[in-house]
């Protein structure tokens, strides 16, 4: 669809319209890759957000009595348009973002299964009858929206996460104002003149722009707005949460991530080696769920690290259109500093570098923010990388020699939202899969998430679950109906 293609000059989306701040401000977009210009859109304010808010509040009193299945249809409408222009969709996310275009295209498949799913599940949102003590009462036991939601997607998978907030919150019966990262708003804004043509009422779905702290200021604080869901980092989660408590906001949190990877002596190396390459360097390690400790028996350690750097060496860095790239560039300085800081950390105390770990900045790299995948070992758990989550391509290797050590070690952190494990041991999987403290365990898995299931952390990775049954429960309010008969 060419209009989706239009990437400058782009306007917010409220109450069923495209409009334009009254200071005209403009936001440049960049392609981390090569600093190339991508397009602009406008940069709005705290009114705007407050414009927004009071569209969504007008349009829930008639979206919330919409039937279930009315609203069903509008999600897999726009799952279906989503999949019709998903070439195009999946360009511009890999222009912002970086990440190479095979995995925008599975993002942009991910975003549809998000309404497919939803779409379907809102037919689903059963009440029930509760056995009466007193048998001349009947108790009843209703779900309904909890009103607007305010939907806040991070940048490094702008899309899918921006849908995994979204569907479900229609689904439910609520209204929606959204806003995306400054550094990828350009992609949900092409989503939404995408869901523009499936006629969703006004007001029901509104995106906005500009300053993150003005506009969740204003998200926090305004009473109509009664929910937030959030992804992004734990610092900002902790800030909401204080926030919000004046009024008692409803808040689904997704935070930050440190998740171990545990390969027990008996696991099938191939299987494990794929397994955590793939959630290492998916996106560039720029993922919450992204492995960030790998323990390794000492056993096999030695086997596991050769055949592991083996794997590195072959992942092809480059620009994120070029069909055979593995491994895009970091979304911004900050983040190659960042990653750049922890393997200098590592290597100044012990640890081995084994391969990587360099900026690159010459030929097709010279305007980027590149960098070579890295893999350390030898590592300690006081070192940076251990403690501190990366967000980019580094592999740091540690060995352990028994399940209890290595299950006191992957523990010890502030967060848990994601952990993978490695062996062919059925007890050893029930055991290390209810001993790890985290909401989402992959075991010989190295996509572990799924709309079907539920999604979220514990102890500081986040509140509330995203996803499955219960990321729709997420956006309901229960209600008990006692009557006297």
């Amino acid at each position: 669809m060419e209009r989706i293609n239009n990437l400058n000059n782009n306007k917010m989306y409220i109450d069923g319209k495209w409009i334009a701040p009254s200071s005209e401000k403009l936001f440049l977009v960049k392609n981390p890759a090569d600093k190339s210009e991508v397009g602009t859109y406008f940069v709005g304010s705290r009114k705007e957000t407050t414009n927004a808010i009071n569209a969504a509040d007008k349009a829930f009193k008639l979206w919330k009595e919409k039937p279930a299945r009315e609203r069903a249809s509008y999600l897999l409408s726009i799952a279906k348009i989503f999949l019709e222009n998903k070439e195009d969709l999946a360009k511009i996310l890999t222009m912002e973002n970086g990440k190479p275009l095979k995995e925008s295209l599975g993002e942009v498949a991910g975003a549809a299964a998000h309404f497919e799913w939803f779409g379907e599940e809102a037919t689903r949102l059963y009440g029930r009858i509760v056995p009466p003590v007193n048998p001349n009462k009947r108790h009843l036991v209703i779900q309904q929206p909890v009103g607007v939601t305010a939907c806040v997607a991070p940048w490094n998978f702008p899309l899918v996460l921006w849908a995994r907030k979204v569907a479900p919150a229609l689904a439910a019966g609520c209204t929606v104002v959204s806003r995306a990262a400054s550094q990828t708003t350009l992609i949900t804004i092409a989503a939404m003149k995408l869901i523009e043509e499936v006629n969703l009422p006004a007001g029901v779905l509104n995106l906005v722009t500009g300053p993150a702290a003005e506009v969740m200021d204003e998200l926090i604080n305004n009473q109509k707005c009664r929910k937030i869901s959030f992804t992004g980092s734990t610092e900002v989660g902790r800030d909401i949460m204080r926030k919000g408590a004046e009024n008692i906001k409803h808040l689904s949190l997704e935070l930050g991530g440190l998740a171990p990877a545990i390969v027990f002596d008996d696991a099938n190396l191939d299987v494990a080696v794929k397994g955590v390459l793939g959630a290492k360097f998916r996106n560039g390690g720029q993922s919450c769920i992204a492995i960030n400790r790998i323990y390794v028996h000492k056993n096999i350690a030695e086997k596991f690290t050769a055949r592991f750097i083996e794997a590195v060496k072959k992942i092809k860095v480059g620009n994120g259109l070029n069909n055979d790239t593995e491994l895009g560039p970091m979304i911004d300085k900050k983040s190659v500093e960042k990653f750049i800081q922890h393997v200098d950390d590592s290597v100044k105390k012990g640890g081995k570098l084994l391969y990587g770990g360099k900026r690159l900045t010459t030929g097709d790299y010279a305007n980027g923010n590149f960098v070579e995948p890295a893999v350390i070992s030898e590592v300690k758990d006081n070192m940076l990388c251990m403690c501190d989550e990366t967000f980019g391509p580094l592999a740091p290797i540690t060995t352990f020699e028994t399940f209890d050590e290595v299950m006191e070690r992957a523990n010890a952190t502030q967060f848990g939202l994601s952990a993978y494990l490695y062996t062919q041991n059925l007890s050893t999987a029930f055991k290390a899969g209810e001993a790890l403290e985290a909401g989402t365990i992959g075991i010989n898995d190295d996509v572990p998430s799924t709309t079907i299931a539920p999604f979220g952390g514990m102890k500081q990775s986040g509140l509330g679950r995203e996803c499955g049954q219960e990321g729709l429960e997420a956006f309901l309010e229960t209600k008990h109906m006692s009557m006297v008969i």
